[in-house]
């Protein structure tokens, strides 16, 4: 188990923010470079971080499993093309036993606050088990870590029972119950189906329908688990394989997106085939571009829908009352329980208010036109504070288990920059900040993400804010070879 948490001020050398698998593969890292001077702070209970808290029925991953793992940590027994939750879960938990990570994790460290003292040159954590100084702070908290309720008219009154597919409570039998589920993203297509066959009826309100392709999904037999571990370059040639097929998508999303006819042309034929009845066709179907929001993979959302049991609601909502749901034609739907599937706070993270930089200024405050940083992990004004997985690092192709080793490299050349200079403060320069994401911005212009649609990727403003406008080799390649003279370097 972790080490219990502490309650006296500690000071440490580098804090990192959240175990899951940035701040794993972080801590690795610094230990690789002969650094055991750090801790990891994780607010909950055990390590995992979006694979531990995403426990709903038939949570999985959407990129391959051996895609999407530590390129030096693979695990050749992978079950399935793609990976459970649970076996996430499982692997990140074996990651932190290898690498010998327990005594460095502090459980039940919830942060409160962090505050940079400017004299001293030190960054102040003030979490829910005391105080710890460090001189460098790593925030792995994730792009998708606060789940996001609803703001729903009565909700508050409502007599039933909610919980929201981040914060999955199993402790409730919903076997008969009458469930309406709120949302049809990403989480969704993956439990709807699930706990379809379960409820006594479900009420699935849809505010935009989503595109939805096949999900070529299934089991690793024995005898390729037994090759992918004992045949020499058999998983690191399919991993590169994988890599590829997936990157080559970024021809669509970026360069050409005209290019997305032809899948999501695949896209309708997937929803002909898979529904009979034309106007419930119509209603599934998206009118804005393929790719534009979160492209998901099914091969029983559809199916689900069309259960006797279950009713698809496009009408809106126009308020919660105690025993149920009214739409916004007026008609009332009686509810045991409602299930928020209503993702998480991609933009205006709570967390960023809680981290105040030079003069006192917050993240929220810095980031109020939408978030941005240089090459998502360093954001001026926030000294020896490195993200990862910040601001446009987020992917619609590949692997983010990718862009986090890249990053994790990236803070691992900063810090010996920092080291080679006899140097204790560094920030990026406030012109190369600028100049990076006005190139940034120009480009996302052009990507099939700007075409019209809302989505998840944007700020309020309109700005795309989580995405990456480009292949992920491209951002490893600006990461690896770096001018030192965008750097202010300081005592």
């Amino acid at each position: 188990m972790a080490q219990a948490t502490q309650s006296a001020e500690v000071d440490v050398e580098i804090a990192i923010l959240g175990a899951g698998f940035a701040g794993l593969c972080m801590g690795i890292a610094l230990q690789r470079d002969g650094q055991h001077d750090f801790v990891i702070l994780e607010r909950a209970t055990e390590v995992g971080g979006t694979w531990r808290d995403n426990h709903y029925p038939g949570a999985a991953c959407d990129i391959p499993s051996h895609l999407y793992s530590l390129s030096f940590a693979p695990k050749p027994d992978w079950s399935r093309v793609y990976p459970t939750q649970p076996e996430l879960h499982a692997y990140l938990r074996q990651l932190a036993e290898d690498h010998g990570l327990r005594s460095k994790i502090r459980t039940g460290h919830d942060l409160l606050g962090a505050d940079f003292d400017d004299a001293r040159g030190i960054w102040r954590l003030t979490t829910s088990a005391g105080v710890i100084t460090a001189r460098k702070v790593v925030s792995g908290t994730g792009g998708l870590s606060e789940p996001k309720d609803p703001e729903l008219p009565g909700l508050a009154r409502f007599a039933g029972t909610t919980f929201h597919s981040a914060a999955w409570n199993h402790g409730y039998d919903l076997a008969g119950q009458r469930v309406a589920v709120i949302g049809t993203g990403a989480s969704a297509v993956q439990f709807v189906p699930e706990i379809a066959p379960v409820v006594g009826h479900l009420d699935v309100y849809q505010r935009t329908p989503n595109w939805v392709i096949e999900r070529g999904d299934r089991p690793y037999g024995r005898a390729a688990q037994w090759m992918f571990r004992h045949v020499p370059g058999l998983r690191a040639g399919y991993r590169a394989a994988l890599y590829w097929k997936h990157e080559a998508r970024v021809l669509a999303f970026v360069v050409h997106p005209a290019l997305m006819r032809f899948p999501q042309r695949a896209a309708v034929r997937h929803i002909e085939a898979q529904v009979a009845d034309p106007a419930l066709r119509a209603r599934v179907t998206p009118d804005y571009a393929f790719g534009c929001k979160r492209v998901l993979i099914s091969n029983d959302w559809y199916p689900a829908l069309q259960r006797s049991n279950v009713e698809l609601v496009t009408s809106g909502i126009r308020e919660v009352t105690p025993a149920g749901i009214v739409d916004a034609t007026g008609k009332s739907r009686p509810v045991d329980c409602i299930i928020f599937a209503t993702g998480f706070y991609a933009t205006k993270n709570p967390i960023a208010a809680r981290i105040r930089g030079v003069g006192g200024l917050s993240l929220a405050e810095a980031w109020k036109d939408g978030e941005e940083a240089y090459l998502g992990t360093l954001v001026r004004g926030f000294p020896n504070f490195f993200f990862i997985v910040g601001p446009n690092t987020g992917l619609g192709h590949n692997s983010m288990v990718f862009m986090i080793e890249t990053q994790v490299a990236y803070i691992q050349r900063l810090l010996a920059l920092m080291a080679d200079a006899d140097a204790a403060r560094l920030e990026v320069r406030a012109d190369v900040q600028a100049r990076f994401n006005t190139a940034l911005q120009q480009r996302l212009s052009g990507s099939i993400w700007a075409t019209g649609c809302k989505s998840w990727y944007q700020h309020d403003s309109g700005k795309i804010t989580a995405l990456w406008p480009g292949f992920t080799f491209e951002f490893w390649r600006r990461t690896r070879v770096f001018d030192a003279a965008d750097y202010e370097l300081g005592s």
